[in-house]
């Protein structure tokens, strides 16, 4: 499992954890993200259950664990959030963030410890140590009820699978070649996103967005006109077909 440090500033610091070269073969890989502030902690889509101890052991050499404080799960699949049993064992008080459409499912993953913070579909923004993190509605964009995190003084949109690509663990960090990379999330897009309304949407909530970074949950980043290519380029794509890939 590898850290990457994001950005950084007195206020805090976002960190992704991922890349990791141990998982095994039969499941994808993912990102996982984190801001860690003075006080407190936000770990965003915490991963499988499978990759917890690596997920763990990678976050404590950063934070204490009691200093992870906030979770946030953008929607409910196994590879976002079916570690939390374990994280709910791990951590004595913190609070998980999610869409209300989905507690009673997520709580199936186990949930004894952990507080439930349901976000509306309008979205709500979480203050931690001063720091806004805005719950920025996107969806069914891969899931009927689904959430980004965006941080406004960092400029970084956590787009959760808007953006996500399938590729080895030995990928780079960042988007490199745009055109080059379309090939490798085209079908992930059209197949797992199924209405065109509902991107067009979600496109012009984030064109009004200051946005440098946006960090997938699989695959690359994308950085600086990046994201901006990546905006016309999904704006412009059929979502919801079967065969036209």
């Amino acid at each position: 499992m590898k850290t990457q440090k994001l950005f950084e500033s007195p206020s805090h610091t976002w960190l992704m954890f991922g890349r990791d070269e141990d998982k095994p073969n039969e499941i994808i890989d993912t990102n996982q993200y984190m801001v860690v502030s003075k006080n407190n902690s936000l770990l965003m889509d915490p991963g499988g259950i499978e990759l917890f101890s690596a997920m763990l052991a990678a976050v404590i050499k950063q934070v204490p664990a009691d200093k992870i404080t906030h979770l946030f799960a953008s929607h409910q699949d196994p590879d976002i959030i079916s570690s939390l049993g374990l994280w709910d064992q791990a951590l004595p008080s913190a609070t998980l963030h999610s869409p209300w459409l989905w507690e009673s499912f997520i709580r199936h993953f186990g949930m004894n410890n952990i507080k439930y913070s349901a976000i509306p579909d309008e979205g709500n923004t979480l203050k931690i140590d001063g720091i806004s993190l805005d719950f920025i509605p996107a969806h069914y964009l891969h899931s009927s009820g689904n959430f980004n995190v965006y941080d406004g003084e960092a400029k970084i949109l956590m787009s959760g699978d808007i953006g996500a690509a399938l590729e080895p663990v030995d990928a780079p960090l960042y988007v490199d070649d745009f055109d080059e990379h379309i090939g490798k999330m085209k079908m992930f897009h059209q197949r797992w996103m199924p209405s065109n309304d509902a991107k067009n949407d979600w496109v012009r909530r984030v064109r009004k967005l200051d946005v440098e970074l946006m960090c997938p949950q699989h695959g690359r980043i994308f950085k600086g006109d990046n994201v901006k290519r990546f905006l016309d380029w999904f704006e412009n794509l059929e979502v919801g077909v079967l065969h036209k890939t």
